[in-house]
């Protein structure tokens, strides 16, 4: 095991997990004979079975880090980020670690990386690394299957939520709809979120109109 590739799904939802995965792999030949690409440029079915193959022959690590433990992080975002990327690297244990950079800043973001790591390992750090190497794309694939799987399962508890993100029009009726009935976010939802907390206001707002005087 010679080389990995690091990536992550839903960084910047504000509804389920932030899944982190990492493909390990001797040759970045093995991954690009397979036909992995950047996750978004594939279609969910081409998604599925390429994570099913890759599965079931390259070693992979996934952590999947909660909205609870997204807000009570105590750091930035991009500090959580290198962290989680580190775990996945540490458990995998390669000499060559390729980060797709959370920062605007490439180099530094390697750096940080680096420095939650346990093991003897160069981390190399590149924006569009998932569009640009094979180890990194295949990571994206099995980060956004699995993050994909995880929404889908919320589905089934909450109804339609949409996709997660706080782009998506069925993800903010669904969490202002939520907020009418229950007058509180759902515990699947990032309170740290602007959006959440966009709506907790609003509903506050509501509660002190609805108030007599």
């Amino acid at each position: 095991m010679i080389l990995c590739g690091v990536d992550e799904a839903g960084k910047g939802a504000v509804l389920g997990p932030l899944v982190v995965a990492a493909v390990a792999c001797r040759k970045k030949r093995d991954l690009a004979d397979l036909g992995v690409k950047d996750s978004k440029a594939l279609t969910p079915s081409r998604r599925e079975a390429l994570a099913e193959e890759i599965r079931a022959s390259f070693p992979f690590e996934v952590l999947h880090l909660s909205p609870a433990e997204i807000d009570g992080r105590g750091m930035s975002m991009n500090a959580l980020m290198a962290k989680s990327h580190a775990r996945v690297i540490n458990l995998l244990h390669p000499a060559i670690a390729v980060v797709d950079a959370c920062d605007v800043v490439a180099p530094r973001y390697g750096t940080m990386v680096a420095g939650h790591l346990e093991c003897p390992c160069r981390v190399v750090s590149r924006h569009h690394a998932d569009r640009d190497h094979p180890a990194v794309s295949a990571a994206s694939i099995v980060a956004k299957v699995d993050r994909d799987r995880a929404i889908a399962q919320l589905r089934e508890e909450f109804g339609d939520i949409g996709s997660g993100y706080p782009s998506d029009p069925g993800t903010v009726r669904f969490l202002e709809e939520y907020m009418q009935e229950h007058r509180s976010p759902p515990h699947i939802a990032r309170r740290s979120w602007e959006t959440i907390r966009t709506l907790v206001r609003k509903q506050e707002q509501a509660s002190l109109l609805d108030y007599p005087r």
